[in-house]
């Protein structure tokens, strides 16, 4: 019997907890994870970022054409350069791009005339280097970044014609060769719309490696010894010899403002330093931002998921600023073309960052968030409105007013230091107007009088416009309440968060658009795409109703009737109406594979519905489907997201569902609990105090909570407090095989809801 049972025990599988080597947390990072992706289908969209965490500049290899969104991917076999870019989605696409490149033999500037073969097998990336081999040209790239310079550094073959080509790309671009100093500068206009007219990324190359020819070039015309051209797509080679295994080092920095501001940017992050010593000080840059958290007791795999994720979430907003001369802090205006004091950052979309990647920013990096605030600040002062989608200025994309819940929560959650009475008026403005490209709300004068955007008044995704704009004013009402506004103008803002239930169909229990006169729209399809709703149908938006969950379980008709239709979600097939879009899009393709019926966790709109249940008494369904969609959803692999990853918003979900808990409303001071991934999670805070998440018997198994201490107390509520995590916890969550279905079950252990509120 003993023996049967050691025969049966080593057959089991065995899945080891890793050894991380806190010291070196960047290594655990695959910035290659989601590069496998292509317009059908995402696999997050991302490029590997070489970069510093918020840096002005990005670098990655370059696989795809000029101006494509779709910069590098992974099923690629041949590059064409290594680009600086400022890219926060292919679906938005660059500004700011240019690219070097190196070559032996004849000179070839053209893109697809220079592509070299390459292999994944040949190629490291990490987030603080990268190394690939260019096989057509025997040479070696490396690059290493500060946070607006990079090193670069080439390992040539023997060659008597060894290059280099600067690529500053078509749309209007500028190029200049200094031979007596080793040197080329310029600029590149392209961009993607939302800049003004003078719009210019400036840029300054230093080699170390005199020249023995220098060309400027044009479209695919080489200018033969001309050492300037301004035109529509200019660049420059430059040519030398090589001995074999000679390393030629490029020093390279940029600047919005003039290319004097580029010098001073690399002397200032450079200098004469090594590439090696460039490549150790980021190393130790990304360590100490990562080290932040550390994670045990989970496998290989989640653990290279929870860094890699968290790395995604450490880039955008990037910033826009620069040092003078006098350290001062200045930035050219995305808005005015201006040259201004202060702060300023671009590339991110509220709509899916106010989600979960600002309510992590506010409680474990608040003082990049307090730079932010004030960047929003200056924001509104240079152009009129808070962004929605700044790339880097005001993109005309996606809906809703999602800019007052990122200044609401920051405030609300202890940021100081900033005009927050500015960003407050801001919030006023955005609220009662419709201002240009997305900003403002579209639909206002509707949603004002009769408590909803209408069906039938020619804007689309009205419905999805309603729900956001009632948590909007939920967000506005909390900020005023807490800056002490007189009760008459937060009241506003209180009744009008109660406006989704004008959109709530009793019929057929789910959030269906209205017309003028008050009827529902009809014919209704709950599976239909678009048209009422912002990619995605009925079954994912009816759950936005962030800030007042228990005012929709009323609407629902109690707790049973609310978690019967949560089930619903992922018990139905995944059927699907794409007639608005007249094609299948990306993401309906994504929900449709992944095998959770209508759960469609690769879009934003329905990513916190699985902490929901929270609310109605059974939390122990949350932990199901929480660990359920991080064992499906998410891969440390170059197909590893489930959708578009989006500016850190799904690798947000993934970090607060490891430790535990997530942001259901982020206008408030809770976290709605889920469980840990991992048997024990610290959390270092800026203030000095530390977090600790303890699960020592968690497992693939031991999913479900039996019974959680904070603080050595025990501890029943579905929540925990923000202002009280900030003070330091220890928070000790016993794990089981079996749910327990008599905790959290009581009234008084629901999260906050805005029907609660005494």
């Amino acid at each position: 019997m003993k023996k049967i049972f050691l025969i049966a025990l080593s057959l089991l599988p065995i899945v080891a907890s890793a050894q991380i080597d806190k010291s070196n947390l960047a290594d655990l990072v695959n910035p290659l994870m989601g590069a496998d992706s292509k317009p059908l289908l995402s696999n997050g969209n991302t490029y590997p970022a070489i970069a510093l965490p918020w840096g002005m500049n990005f670098w990655t290899p370059q696989t795809g054409k000029m101006g494509s969104g779709w910069q590098y991917t992974y099923n690629a076999d041949k590059i064409v350069g290594f680009k600086q870019t400022h890219q926060p989605s292919p679906w938005m696409n660059d500004y700011g791009q240019f690219s070097i490149f190196p070559e032996t033999g004849k000179i070839k500037v053209d893109e697809t005339d220079r592509a070299s073969w390459f292999s994944h097998k040949a190629e490291i990336a990490k987030p603080y280097y990268y190394s690939v081999y260019l096989a057509d040209y025997d040479i070696t790239t490396e690059i290493t970044p500060t946070e607006r310079a990079a090193s670069f550094k080439f390992t040539f073959p023997k060659s008597d014609s060894s290059h280099i080509v600067i690529d500053a790309f078509d749309k209007g671009s500028y190029i200049k060769i200094i031979p007596g100093e080793n040197k080329i500068v310029g600029y590149s206009t392209r961009n993607s719309g939302a800049v003004p007219a003078n719009f210019k990324n400036y840029f300054v190359i230093y080699i170390d490696k005199a020249f023995k020819n220098a060309s400027t070039w044009h479209n695919k015309d080489l200018e033969d010894g001309k050492l300037e051209y301004t035109g529509d797509h200019a660049g420059a080679v430059v040519s030398f010899k090589t001995t074999k295994g000679e390393a030629v080092n490029l020093r390279v920095a940029s600047s919005f403002i003039s290319i004097e501001q580029a010098e001073l940017n690399l002397k200032r992050e450079l200098g004469k330093e090594s590439f090696a010593n460039t490549k150790q000080k980021a190393k130790a840059i990304w360590n100490n931002t990562l080290n932040r958290l550390t994670v045990n007791g989970g496998s290989i795999d989640q653990t290279r998921t929870f860094y890699s994720c968290l790395y995604r979430m450490l880039f955008f907003p990037n910033k826009l600023y620069e040092l003078d001369a006098k350290n001062q802090i200045v930035h050219y205006s995305p808005y005015n073309g201006k040259i201004l004091p202060g702060y300023m950052f671009a590339g991110t979309g509220f709509w899916d960052t106010f989600r979960a990647l600002y309510p992590f920013l506010n409680l474990v990096y608040p003082s990049i968030n307090k730079e932010m605030q004030a960047g929003l600040v200056n924001d509104y002062k240079e152009g009129g409105w808070l962004p929605e989608w700044s790339s880097p200025g005001y993109a005309d994309v996606m809906v809703g007013n999602n800019s007052a819940s990122v200044v609401a929560e920051a405030y609300l959650k202890g940021g100081r230091g900033y005009d927050i009475q500015t960003l407050y008026q801001a919030l006023l403005h955005g609220a009662n107007n419709t201002g240009p490209n997305a900003t403002g709300r579209r639909g206002v004068d509707y949603y004002n009088t009769l408590g909803y955007v209408p069906y039938d008044v020619k804007i689309n995704e009205n419905a999805a416009r309603t729900l956001e704009y009632a948590y909007d004013d939920f967000a506005i009402y909390k900020l005023g309440k807490a800056l002490g506004r007189p009760a008459a103008e937060t009241d506003v803002y209180r009744k009008r968060s109660l406006n989704y239930k004008n959109l709530f169909d009793p019929f057929t229990g789910l959030m269906r658009g209205k017309n003028k006169d008050g009827q529902f729209q009809s014919p209704f399809n709950p599976f239909k795409w678009g048209d009422a709703f912002t990619e995605g149908n009925s079954w994912h938006y009816t759950w936005s109703v962030f800030h007042d969950v228990q005012g929709l379980i009323d609407l629902m008709g109690g707790k049973q009737k609310f978690v019967t239709k949560l089930d619903s979600v992922f018990m139905l097939p995944p059927v699907f109406d794409d007639s608005y879009y007249r094609s299948v899009i990306h993401e309906i393709r994504e929900m449709q594979i992944a095998g959770m019926g209508q759960y469609a966790h690769g879009n934003q709109p329905i990513q916190h519905m699985t902490y929901l249940y929270n609310y109605a008494g059974q939390p122990w369904k949350t932990q199901q489907h929480v660990r359920d969609v991080i064992d499906k959803m998410y891969k440390p692999t170059p197909d590893g997201y489930c959708g578009d990853e989006d500016n850190g918003q799904t690798s947000a979900w993934y970090v607060f569902s490891s430790m535990g808990f997530y942001p259901v409303t982020p206008a408030s001071d809770q976290y709605v609990l889920g469980a840990p991934l991992f048997k024990n999670v610290t959390v270092k805070l800026e203030n000095g105090k530390t977090i600790s998440i303890n699960a020592a018997n968690n497992s693939s198994q031991n999913k479900y909570v039996t019974s959680l201490n904070v603080n050595g107390k025990p501890y029943t509520f579905n929540w925990l407090s923000h202002s009280a995590l900030l003070k330091g916890a220890t928070l000790n969550f016993n794990m089981s095989a079996q749910p327990n279905k008599l905790k959290g079950t009581k009234p008084a252990d629901a999260p906050y809801s805005l029907s609660n509120e005494k």
